[in-house]
């Protein structure tokens, strides 16, 4: 052993940071734990393993040029500057003979690096690269073509003109908290979960919703266990109960609401006992939850990503936000708070888009592009392979996994094929990598520097190691590249450029945050509560919510303008077993799949044996009365398998899924990890067709399947 050395850092695992002390043996990183004291952060198992992450030997360490057939991933090392020229050379090239707009971009979880999100992307939440956005192409996507945009933008906006990430539960003050569809504990990272702990000592009840029984659930006072995709029904059973009995604040829904009228003719159709029938929810817990939230006064909302992949998907998530909002909980002490910017965000420039052409997906998720002005991922194999609405010839992907990630990985590899140029930038060898022209090795966080934004914080990242190999900071990745294309100027060309820019407005922050690592307090609003009434949630200052109404709209004008239904109306899942019988007797079982578990970020972190031996095969959840009568024990080897295809998953016999049901893990398929998750993408299992028609959203959830023991 070395030169030890310890100091302060913010973990470099993934983009959440948590401030963190690391241990460096002659310079090589060697331990990470916990800063202690340290206002911000919440280090998880996967932050723990930061040193393997880093070192692993799948690690990417050099830019690589395709010499074989695409997916068979025969590459030969090269130099960043002829993999730069090559990228530049092949872009213009199909831009010449077809126009700018058959280039597309796609950014993963990969890409959510703090200066990254300031300078690379654009401001709506979907962390879509803006990249080729003075390329001349409109055709930016993101991991928002399948997460979180239903619940982060559509629905509230729909609702409230609010974005999700402006609403959050109002702990300091709650007495009861409903947490629906989320397991703060595998958040990344789980910094609300330390919240909910330390709130639930001071006397916090909880009641978790969810299909199956989470950790959270787990630790909750209440588990409300229920048919998966029902979520809108068991909400608008609530809501019914609660107009019936006149539970809901008369003096905001006739004041600062549109559409209860409506609703209260709707929901007439979801009578406790029908909701039991939909949900599996006992008729009087219907009641019984619906009285609770309605008379609490001070009961809060958690609810995240796990009610969007439902055919409702963004109808089932108003509907949930409206039972809060009428029942006197949206923007008061202890409910759902809607929290205003801090001040501590840095400004970002924006790009125009590009005239003349819409990205695609526009004509098909009208309501996706004019709220996120992207392109719709799940609309590119009919571009590439049809020519439909135009051909795109080129992908860009930075940080994703998309083969892992998206329904039927058959459609997108042929996809691949099709291409006639494909980069990707990223740590590790991923599946997408396999079929790219150009593989570009992007540096983990603890080897740039750059700063971090927390509620009332900022704070300098400061490199930690230098980059393994040939690695590079991806923001300055993505300035070359852009640099090389004619308009590096719209870009930091270095790290020192990053800070400079980032705090071009405040220079004296930035050398106060230069001399303190623990970083430094901004200004933060007072909370105020009944912001709507006030007139603090419009721009032009007038009370109101920011609608076309100023009220909130339970019949929305903004889904009604795209020819969506104005209510939160529910529609039972295209495949489960109430609306399509005849296909449950052949696949009996309800299956989910999306679940994420401690060890891995999405897809990441499979190859990295500290935290693969957390959980080393992937798993299929299934009730001992479905296991029994199927001959299947606990650790067995099994074939679960749909219309689409199937899968080996091992059957962990457990009752945290309901008879019926069954939930298998997500992530596995890349070809770095262990061979047990490399064979098993649950996507196989999924169906690309069968979508959300406001999303466009895949659905994951509430899908048919069999499950036999493997030969």
């Amino acid at each position: 052993m070395g030169l030890i050395e310890k100091r302060p850092a913010i973990c470099g695992v993934c983009p959440g940071g948590c401030a963190v002390e690391v241990t460096l043996d002659e310079g090589r990183l060697v331990n990470v734990q916990p800063l202690q004291g340290a206002p911000f952060g919440n280090l998880c198992i996967r932050g723990r393993h930061g040193p393997e992450v880093v070192y692993a030997k799948e690690r990417l360490k050099t830019p690589l040029i395709r010499v074989g057939e695409r997916g068979e991933g025969k590459f030969r090392p090269a130099g960043l500057d002829e993999a730069l020229d090559y990228t530049v050379q092949k872009m213009q090239l199909i831009k010449d003979k077809y126009g700018p707009q058959a280039l597309i971009s796609h950014s993963g979880r990969g890409a959510f690096e703090q200066s990254m999100l300031d300078f690379c992307n654009i401001k709506t939440d979907t962390v879509a690269s803006k990249l080729l956005l003075p390329f001349g192409s409109p055709n930016i996507a993101s991991c928002g073509s399948l997460c979180f945009v239903s619940f982060g933008i559509l629905a509230p906006m729909a609702n409230f003109g609010i974005p999700g990430t402006a609403l959050e539960p109002d702990l300091v003050n709650s007495k009861l908290m409903v947490i629906w569809g989320s397991n703060p504990i595998t958040d990344s990272p789980p910094f609300l979960f330390k919240k909910i702990v330390n709130a639930k000592k001071n006397g916090l009840k909880i009641i978790a919703i969810d299909h199956m029984q989470t950790d959270i659930a787990r630790r909750a006072d209440q588990w409300v266990a229920m048919r998966s995709g029902t979520d809108g029904a068991l909400a608008l059973g609530m809501i019914n109960v609660i107009i019936q009995e006149q539970l809901y604040d008369r003096d905001f829904v006739q004041n600062w609401t549109i559409g209860f009228a409506e609703l209260s003719d709707y929901v007439q159709e979801f009578a406790p006992e029908t909701v039991e029938r939909i949900t599996r929810v006992p008729a009087q817990t219907v009641v019984d939850l619906a009285r609770e939230i309605a008379t609490t006064k001070n009961a809060c909302l958690r609810t995240y990503t796990g009610l969007e992949y439902t055919n409702s998907g963004v109808q089932n998530i108003r509907a949930v936000y409206i039972l809060f909002a009428i029942t006197g909980n949206l923007d008061v002490p202890g409910g759902l708070y809607i929290n205003l910017p801090t001040g501590s965000t840095v400004a970002q420039e924006e790009f125009p888009q590009p005239d003349g052409v819409l990205p695609i997906g526009a004509r098909e998720y009208p309501l996706f592009y004019e709220l996120t002005r992207c392109a719709h991922y799940m609309e590119l194999p009919k571009a590439v392979l049809k020519g439909d609405p135009y051909p795109v010839k080129g992908l860009l992907i930075n940080g994703a996994s998309t083969i892992t990630s998206y329904p039927q990985p058959e459609i997108w590899t042929e996809v691949y094929r099709n291409l006639e140029f494909m980069l990707v930038i990223d740590i590790i060898m991923t599946s997408d990598a396999m079929f790219a022209d150009v593989v570009l090795p992007s540096a983990t966080y603890y080897e740039i520097n750059s700063y971090q934004r927390y509620p009332g914080y900022l704070r300098l990242r400061k490199k930690v190691i230098e980059p393994i190999g040939e690695s590079h900071n991806c923001t300055l990745i993505i300035a070359e590249l852009a640099k090389r294309l004619g308009y590096g100027y719209l870009y930091p060309q270095s790290e020192e450029e990053i800070l400079a820019k980032a705090f071009a407005g405040n220079p004296e922050l930035l050398e106060l945050l230069k001399h303190s690592p623990d970083g430094v307090k901004v200004a933060v609003p007072e909370r105020r509560y009944k912001k709507y009434s006030t007139g603090q949630l419009r721009k032009d200052g007038r009370p109101g919510f920011p609608t076309a109404s100023g009220k909130l709209e339970i019949a929305s004008e903004l889904l009604a303008k795209h020819g969506y239904d104005k209510l939160p109306v529910y529609i039972n899942p295209q495949e489960g077993p109430l609306r399509n019988p005849e296909l449950a007797q052949d696949y009996p079982l309800v299956l989910n799949t999306g679940t994420r578990i401690q060890s891995t970020f999405r897809s990441q972190h499979l190859n990295v044996p500290g935290l693969v031996k957390l959980q080393p095969k992937p798993q299929v959840l299934i009730n001992p009365s479905d296991a029994g009568s199927r001959g299947i024990e606990d650790g067995n080897k099994v074939m679960v398998i749909t219309q689409r295809g199937g899968v080996a998953f091992y059957a962990r016999v457990t009752d945290e899924v309901l008879p019926g049901q069954v939930e298998v893990n997500m992530g596995g398929g890349n070809p770095a990890q262990v061979e047990a998750w490399r064979n098993a993408n649950a996507n196989v299992l999924t169906d690309f067709a069968n979508r959300d028609p406001i999303s466009g959203f895949p659905v994951f959830k509430a899908l048919l399947c069999q499950i036999e023991p493997a030969e």
